[in-house]
C-alpha cells in the first residue's frame, strides 16, 4: 500500500497520483523553507547589528537541556548577560524553571508544531534581548529531526545527547550531529551505572563530524561545567 494516498492498487492511475502528490509535497515543503530562510536571515541580521551569540540547543525530550541552563544561567549571572527562548508544544514550565536567574526568558508554545521556526522567534527577539546582551539560548522543542531543518537565525546549533538516550543517536540521526558546532554529552553522572560507552559514542560522533567539538558533562554533579561555561565565555570574548 502506498504511504502517501493510501491506495491499495498499483494501477497507472493511482501511480502517476502518488507522484502528483508527492511532487506537490515537495514543492510545498520548499516554499516554507524558503520563507523560513528568508526570517532566518532577517532575524540573523538584528542579532549580529546587537552583537549578540545565538545558540540553538537542539536535542531529544529529557536530555537535560533546561537544567544545564538552569545551571548556565545561574553561572553566568553577573558576568554575560544572557537571554533565553525556550520552545514546548504546550506549557511554560521550561520558563517558570529559568526565571530569577538573570537571563529575560520567553516562552514559545508551538502546540501542534516539532519545532521552532524563524517567525516566532523573530516576535521574542526583542523580549528577551537588551542593548548589552551577548548570549542568546534557542532551546528548542525536543526533537532531533525537524528543529534541524528549520534555521531560526542562530549563530549556530549545538547538539545535547543524554547517557541515558544510548551511544548510537549520531549515525541514527546524523544531520544534526554533522551540522553541530559543538555536541554536549549531558547526564555524565549515570554513564557508569548505565554502562554507557563513551569511546563507543565519540566514535559515532566522529564518523557523522571528524574533528567534531565534543563537552562531556553533568550539570547536576558539576562535572565538565567549567569545560562549557568556559566555551561559552570564549564565544563572547
Amino acid at each position: 500500500m502506498c504511504e502517501t494516498c493510501g491506495c491499495g492498487t498499483a494501477n497507472e492511475h493511482h501511480h502517476h497520483d502518488h507522484e502528483h502528490r508527492h511532487t506537490k509535497t515537495v514543492s510545498l515543503e520548499q516554499k516554507v523553507l524558503a520563507r523560513n530562510d528568508e526570517l532566518a536571515d532577517k532575524n540573523r541580521a538584528w542579532l549580529a547589528e546587537r552583537g549578540v551569540v545565538a545558540i540553538n540547543l537542539i536535542s531529544s525530550p529529557g536530555s537535560g537541556k533546561t537544567f544545564l541552563l538552569e545551571k548556565t544561567l545561574e553561572a553566568l549571572d553577573g558576568q554575560i548577560k544572557c537571554g533565553v527562548i525556550t520552545g514546548d508544544q504546550q506549557t511554560d514550565r521550561d520558563a517558570q524553571r529559568l526565571q530569577g536567574k538573570g537571563a529575560k526568558i520567553r516562552q514559545i508554545e508551538t502546540i501542534s508544531s516539532c519545532h521552532l521556526d524563524a517567525h516566532q522567534v523573530w516576535h521574542a527577539l526583542a523580549d528577551v534581548v537588551d542593548d548589552d546582551s551577548q548570549l542568546l539560548f534557542i532551546e528548542n522543542v525536543g526533537n532531533l529531526v525537524c528543529p534541524t531543518a528549520f534555521d531560526l537565525g542562530e549563530s549556530f546549533k549545538v547538539a545535547l545527547l543524554s547517557t541515558p538516550e544510548g551511544e548510537d543517536k549520531p549515525v541514527k540521526y546524523p544531520v544534526l550531529f554533522a551540522t553541530a558546532k559543538a555536541v554536549v554529552l549531558t547526564k555524565m553522572d549515570l554513564a557508569e551505572a548505565l554502562d554507557w560507552d563513551l569511546a563507543a559514542c565519540r566514535k559515532y560522533i566522529q564518523q557523522v563530524q571528524p574533528g567534531a567539538n565534543v563537552i562531556e558533562l553533568s550539570a547536576k554533579s558539576g562535572q565538565g561545567m567549567d569545560d562549557w561555561l568556559n566555551y561559552l565565555r570564549r564565544l563572547v570574548s
